[in-house]
């Protein structure tokens, strides 16, 4: 049976002592060799997105193998495309994640998939937000931005997602953008959207 450790800190990097944080990013750059961002829905009908994403972009690895060192521990990764699973596959709940991966691995493609059949596209905004503020008695209208609270047109959503990435400061302004549109039942990918970047 494992016991849990009194203190976590042991498995903090920042704090151990002689911490360098130039030298542990470059480290991490080169352990987990993430290229590649997809971001898409967490519907469990749709966990091979990532799968058919790295397919469809043909130069990644997913999900690729978890590397060990001498004593057993997971020290690295071969896997090239790391994933964000949101609501509807919505870019601004992956946003801090894709600056993340820029800062630490140096990210050069992120995708947004976005699915047929999605549960975004089952309700409005303005449903959304009347409900809560019924069944909850709290207002979201000033919460969340209204272009991403529900799907109504997937070109249209797609293209908004894109244009919020490529507007973050997070984003690198030399990553490779792309859209995409995953038909749930037969798996086709198609491109919407690509935005090379700088």
């Amino acid at each position: 049976m494992n016991t849990v450790p009194a203190r976590f800190s042991e498995f903090v990097f920042s704090a151990q002592p002689g911490f360098d944080e130039p030298t542990m990013r470059e480290a991490f750059s080169h352990a987990v060799p993430l290229k590649s961002i997809v971001i898409y829905c967490y519907d469990p009908r749709v966990r091979e997105i990532p799968g058919a994403v790295a397919q469809f972009l043909g130069d990644q690895v997913y999900p690729g193998e978890v590397v060990f060192n001498e004593t057993g521990n997971r020290v690295g990764s071969t896997t090239t495309m790391g994933t964000v699973s949101v609501a509807a596959g919505r870019a601004v709940d992956a946003l801090r994640s894709v600056t993340v991966g820029e800062f630490l691995f140096g990210i050069e493609t992120v995708v947004v998939v976005h699915h047929s059949n999605c549960g975004a596209t089952s309700y409005s905004t303005d449903g959304m937000i009347t409900a809560f503020r019924h069944e909850h008695g709290a207002d979201l209208s000033r919460v969340y931005d209204r272009g991403s609270i529900s799907i109504t047109d997937y070109e249209a959503s797609l293209k908004y997602d894109t244009d919020l990435l490529r507007a973050s400061p997070g984003v690198p302004r030399h990553a490779e953008i792309l859209g995409l549109f995953y038909n749930t039942d037969t798996g086709e990918l198609t491109e919407v959207i690509r935005n090379k970047g700088e």
